[in-house]
C-alpha cells in the first residue's frame, strides 16, 4: 500500500503514480524498460550501439525505450562526429587537439552517465538537439 507521500516501502521505494511510472508496460526485449533503456547508453564496447539497434529493431510499443534507444544513438553519433573534428585538429594544432580530446571524452562520459542515471529512473531527459528528434522517431 503506498504511503501519502506517494511511496510504496514493500514494492521497492518506486513512487506509486497511476498507471505505473512513465517507462513501466511491458517490453518484447524481456526486461523492465528502464533497466532496458538504461543499457542504452551504457558504453561499454560498443554495447550502448548494438543494444539501441536491437531495441529499435524489436520494440514496437514501448515509446519510453524506443525513445532512449533513438537518443542514444544519436549522442553517439554526435560523438562521433565530434571526434573526427577533433582527430583532424589534433593533426594541424597537437596541442589543442590533445586539449579538445580531453574535454570531449570527459563530456561523453559524463553525458552518457547522466543519460543513464536519468532512464533508470523512468525520465525521458531530452537533449537540446537530439531529443526532439528522437521524440519524434519513437
Amino acid at each position: 500500500m503506498a504511503t501519502p507521500g506517494g511511496f510504496d516501502p514493500v514494492g521497492g521505494g518506486g513512487p506509486s503514480l497511476p498507471g505505473g511510472p512513465a517507462g513501466g508496460g511491458t517490453t518484447s526485449v524481456g526486461m523492465a524498460a528502464n533497466v532496458a533503456a538504461t543499457l542504452c547508453y551504457v558504453p561499454l564496447c560498443c554495447l550502448n550501439i548494438v543494444w539501441a539497434l536491437y531495441v529499435i529493431i524489436s520494440e514496437k510499443q514501448n515509446r519510453f525505450l524506443r525513445f532512449h534507444a533513438f537518443q542514444s544513438l544519436l549522442f553517439a553519433g554526435a560523438l562521433t562526429a565530434a571526434c573526427t573534428v577533433v582527430w583532424i585538429i589534433s593533426h594541424i594544432i597537437w596541442f589543442v587537439g590533445m586539449l579538445l580530446s580531453l574535454v570531449l571524452g570527459l563530456v561523453g562520459i559524463g553525458g552518457l552517465i547522466f543519460l543513464a542515471v536519468k532512464a533508470y529512473g523512468n525520465e525521458e531527459f531530452e537533449l537540446p538537439v537530439l531529443g526532439p528528434l528522437a521524440r519524434q522517431w519513437s
